[in-house]
C-alpha cells in the first residue's frame, strides 16, 4: 500500500462522492508538479459550492461572477504552497456543457488547477490553447485513455 501524501490534502464543504481514488489522485497531483520541475511542499483542494466560491472571488478577486476554480499560490519561498477551490455547482454544470462525465470534468478542473501553481496562466486565447492540452495530456495520462479534447473557451 502506498503511504499518505501529505503534499497533497483534499477537503469537501460539500458531497464529493466523485472522488473515489483519493490516493492514486494525490499522488498524480504531486506527479504533475514532478513534470512540470516544480518543488510542491503542500497544495489544499478545497470542495465547495457556487455561493461560497462566489465569495471568495469577491472578496479575493474583486470578480462578480461565478467561476470553477481559483487557485492561490502562498509560496513564500521556491517551494510551491497553495490553496485551490472547486466548485462542484460549476464542474456539473460545465459537464453538461461540454458533454462529458462529471468526473472527468472534475478532474481536469483540478489538474487546471494544480497547473496554475507550476506558473500556468490562461489570461491569454494562446495560453488558454496551452492549458487545455495539458489538461487533455494529464487526463489522458491519469484515465490510462484518450480523452476527448475540450472547445477552448474565449
Amino acid at each position: 500500500m502506498a503511504p499518505r501524501s501529505p503534499k497533497v490534502q483534499l477537503h469537501s464543504l460539500v458531497n464529493t462522492s466523485l472522488l473515489r481514488n483519493r490516493k492514486q489522485l494525490k499522488f498524480f497531483i504531486e506527479k504533475i508538479f514532478r513534470t512540470e520541475g516544480k518543488s510542491l511542499r503542500t497544495v489544499q483542494f478545497i470542495f465547495c459550492s457556487d455561493n461560497y466560491l462566489l465569495k471568495i472571488n469577491r472578496q479575493f478577486l474583486s470578480r462578480d461572477y461565478l467561476t470553477d476554480v481559483i487557485s492561490f499560490d502562498l509560496s513564500p519561498d521556491g517551494s510551491t504552497e497553495g490553496e485551490v477551490y472547486i466548485s462542484l455547482d460549476r464542474i456539473r454544470n460545465n459537464a453538461a456543457i461540454f458533454k462529458r462525465s462529471v468526473t472527468e470534468e472534475l478532474h481536469r478542473v483540478i489538474f487546471h488547477g494544480a497547473l496554475h501553481l507550476c506558473g500556468y496562466s490562461d489570461d491569454t486565447r494562446k495560453q488558454k490553447v496551452w492549458m487545455a492540452e495539458l489538461e487533455d495530456l494529464y487526463l489522458s495520462k491519469y484515465f490510462k485513455r484518450k480523452v476527448p479534447r475540450i472547445t477552448v473557451p474565449s
